[in-house]
């Protein structure tokens, strides 16, 4: 497909030839899976202190343990997606603007601090993180997840857990991955679900050592996956040896019944989904209470009872509280600065630069500026679904309180930046939709929300002729567009993904001035923007950027930080087009940016390619080699990225495959040189009988700063014979930078 070559250079030792102490192995051993500390003496410890404690158990306090109710100890949990979400705590971005930075270390360090707070609070459970590759720009979660790329998912799910369930599980927090499998995707085939839905999930158990995996509100092959044994038992248990517990999506057992009638009653409905392994109900005591009815009937034995109950005291004695007290503390920081802090380096990191004329970083010398649009200076702008911000305000109609924690908008930063050097001139000019205030949605299988009419508007006031004077007289527009909580979320996809209401047009009009127009996109999905995107001097995508985005958004338009930021799904050029994603080489749909694509304010130049041309299957690692060097005007972070290509194998592959990235930082006129260390298993498939095979044949090795600028590209011949595997078990190319 792509038809770039390079010349194999005979590099000399100078180069590629450095001892081992001189080289940096970044990314190792991410194919190693986490102890948790649990040692064999202790789990045979907590084992016998879980049996000593069933045995003096009664049904009634089996059942209140299977409910999440058991004084025996409280298993607490909360979501944890962007933060934990609790009123004054930190606020981080959301998932996918964290996906963006191509920064595990970042997620990792976050979760952990993440994790602190929740264990000092009494929660030990956290029901996140989201697992579920996202291809559909529609769907309205897409917020929640990482993106379109099962690799870059699985590599980012993973520091995500082992930041909070830290190196010893009884100092730490649980995690729930979910949705377990194939949640927002539709028509999926066996070999697209096995190789990449399941990844991500497959990383999160095998090498990650989840302990809690979460079901979806969705149906697997015609199966809810709460009832699907397929998924729960087969693959999950069986296949991949987990031995945590499972949790329900909230609601989600009642549902085989209501929404799916997969049941004939609640009865029936708790008895396919314990014998299916689903051990604790969420939110409340519901079908689970119906547990002596079943066992009265003979419809579950007394050992699928006990089964779930010992999984569930397992994981209290593996986080540490079963064997003593949980030491809750009375006063926690939930806002620390040292928190805050990594508040705002992940949003810098987080927000992208899609286009750039030459615009920004804005000139100093600017006299006045017009900030318009409803994201301007808008809470809502910066709080993705679950945060406890916006779930009071959709669930309670609380209004968003800008204090608790302190929420920076872009108004805020740019006012605190600038000083009284430049005029701001602010107006909102138009709302998020229509005057006619109101989105209609159509009502989902999921958790229980309004399903009619939701309330857009706020207390905010527009005035559309005002902002277009303000725009007319000033130096360069800022236009903050996109959406909130009520339009992108859970339950909150959408058929028309162009920026809604009358935000299209506005901007129109504001190009229509004739002064240059910087359009920042807040929200939690890509949007169709071809009718105004040639016309915008710079376009950034903010997602919601938590607490501090304001003043990150700031720093990046002013060039105090570096744009580093790269896409981590396809923006379409139409609604047309979605789903699309990468893997399809975007044959026939080419998108607007496409996955990868994020620019800096400096340059970087690729050279010194050495990729080895011949490989056999039996073989541990085939070396990428190449270098980077900053040759701009500024120091800045670069992410290359190792895409994988196969041609004519027996089955069908994706156009490309993302198999290996890092992020550099690298000053002016620094230079550094990267090695991607490839295990063969990476490239394995499930082949016509739906084994899992490596197969011999070539495959091309392609290095680019996207995915569409391929720096350089050569074809490895794998040879040897086709090797069977029973399972995985290297997900991740190592990286070596020296």
């Amino acid at each position: 497909m792509y038809q770039y070559k390079i010349l194999i250079a005979v590099l000399v030792f100078s180069i590629f030839g450095c001892t081992s102490k001189d080289q940096k192995t970044v990314d190792n051993p991410l194919n190693q899976r986490a102890s948790l500390g649990l040692t064999d003496e202790r789990n045979l410890e907590i084992s016998k202190l879980v049996d000593t404690i069933l045995d003096t158990m009664s049904l009634n306090t089996k059942v209140m343990t299977l409910t999440g109710k058991s004084s025996v100890p409280y298993l607490k949990h909360g979501e944890a997606i962007s933060g934990y979400n609790i009123k004054g705590a930190t606020t981080l971005p959301q998932q996918i603007g964290i996906s963006c930075s191509w920064n595990p270390d970042l997620l990792k360090i976050n979760t952990g601090y993440t994790s602190r707070m929740m264990r000092d609070l009494g929660i030990t459970l956290a029901l996140s993180p989201m697992l579920d590759v996202s291809r559909n720009a529609k769907w309205g979660r897409m917020e929640e997840s990482f993106g379109e790329s099962e690799y870059l998912t699985s590599r980012m799910g993973l520091a995500f857990i082992n930041g909070m369930q830290t190196e010893d599980l009884s100092k730490g927090v649980a995690t729930t991955t979910k949705h377990f499998a194939g949640y927002g995707g539709k028509n999926l085939d066996d070999r697209e679900f096995l190789e990449e839905i399941l990844m991500p999930h497959e990383v999160a158990v095998r090498l990650g050592n989840t302990q809690s995996v979460m079901p979806g509100y969705h149906a697997y092959k015609n199966i809810p996956a709460h009832a699907s044994s397929f998924l729960l038992k087969d693959i999950l248990r069986k296949k991949w040896g987990y031995d945590g517990i499972i949790v329900s999506d909230y609601f989600a057992i009642k549902q085989i019944n209501t929404s799916y009638k997969y049941a004939k009653n609640k009865l029936e409905a708790l008895v396919i989904a314990l014998k299916n392994g689903v051990d604790l109900e969420l939110p409340n005591p519901d079908c689970y209470l119906l547990i002596p009815m079943a066992l009265e009937k003979g419809l579950i034995s007394i050992n699928d009872v006990d089964s779930a109950v010992k999984r569930i005291l397992t994981l209290k004695g593996r986080l540490g509280f079963l064997q003593k007290p949980l030491e809750v503390k009375a006063n926690v920081e939930l806002d620390s600065k040292a928190f805050r802090n990594r508040a705002y380096l992940s949003a810098t990191q987080s927000i992208v630069l899609l286009k750039n004329n030459g615009i920004l970083p804005l000139e100093k010398e600017l006299k006045k500026i017009a900030l318009v649009g409803p994201n301007a200076a808008s809470a809502e702008s910066l709080l993705g679904d679950y945060t406890y911000q916006s779930l009071q305000l959709y669930w309670e109609k609380q209004p968003i309180d800008p204090l608790n924690p302190k929420l920076f908008t872009l108004l805020d930063g740019l006012k605190d930046r600038l000083g009284k050097s430049t005029e701001i001139l602010y107006e909102r000019g138009c709302d998020w939709t229509e005057s006619d205030n109101s989105q209609k949605v159509k009502p989902v299988i999921g958790d229980e929300r309004e399903n009619n009419v939701i309330e857009l508007q706020s207390d905010y006031s527009t005035d559309y002729n005002k902002a277009i004077d303000y725009a007319s007289k000033s130096d360069v527009i800022i236009a903050a567009m996109g959406e909130n909580r009520y339009l992108c979320g859970e339950s909150r996809s959408r058929s028309d993904i162009r920026l809604a209401g009358k935000q299209e047009e506005f901007v129109k009009d504001l190009i229509a001035t004739g002064k240059p127009v910087i359009l920042i996109i807040f929200g939690g999905r890509p949007h169709v923007l071809t009718a105004i995107e040639k016309e915008c001097a710079a376009i950034v995508q903010a997602w919601y950027p938590g607490e501090e985005g304001g003043n990150a958004l700031a720093d990046i338009l002013i060039g105090k930080v570096n744009p580093s930021a790269k896409m981590t799904v396809t923006v379409p050029r139409s609604n047309e087009q979605c789903p699309i994603w990468y893997g399809s080489g975007y044959k026939k749909k080419k998108p607007l940016y496409p996955f990868g694509h994020g620019l800096s304010y400096t340059e970087f130049s690729y050279g010194d390619f050495d990729i080895d041309n011949q490989s056999t299957t039996d073989d541990d690692y085939i070396n990428v080699r190449f270098s980077i060097s900053n040759t701009g005007k500024m120091d800045g972070s670069e992410i290359p990225q190792l895409y994988i290509s196969a041609k004519g194998l027996s089955m069908p592959r994706p156009m490309l495959s993302l198999q290996g990235f890092t992020r550099l930082d690298l000053k002016k006129g620094e230079k550094k040189y990267i090695t991607f260390k490839v295990s063969p298993e990476q490239l394995a498939f499930y082949d016509k009988d739906m084994n899992l095979v490596i197969e011999p044949g070539n495959y091309d090795f392609l290095i680019g700063a996207s995915s569409t600028d391929i720096k350089a590209s050569t074809t490895v011949k794998l040879i040897g014979k086709t090797k069977h595997l029973p399972i995985k078990n290297k997900y991740f190319s190592e990286t070596l930078i020296n």
